[in-house]
């Protein structure tokens, strides 16, 4: 007998979200790329008070996660929201929150 699964696919990416989004300094990041069309990592550095390398970690994370994007301009790196995943993740809890 085949078991049921019971997480589906929008729980999933509701947790992948959730989780990327779990750190203020993350939360940070989202709230700033969310009101301009993008930012360099190297201003994010300015702006936060934390080293390089963990800005580096948290960027990662979120986008890995698909709610930020990044391009490479060498030496820099431009981040901007990835507003189709971040239209998504807001529909998702918006969602989630009315039950």
């Amino acid at each position: 007998m085949a078991r049921k699964e019971v997480i589906t696919d929008k729980q999933k990416k509701m947790a992948r979200y959730a989780k990327a989004m779990g750190h203020p300094i993350r939360m940070y990041v989202l709230e700033l790329l969310a009101s301009q069309s993008c930012c360099y990592s190297g201003d994010l550095t300015e702006e936060l008070p934390i080293v390089k390398s963990t800005l580096s970690q948290h960027l990662k994370e979120l986008k890995d996660a698909g709610l930020i994007q990044g391009e490479i301009e060498a030496p820099r790196i431009k981040y901007c929201i990835n507003r189709e995943n971040w239209e998504e993740a807001k529909a998702l809890f918006k969602e989630f929150w009315k039950v």
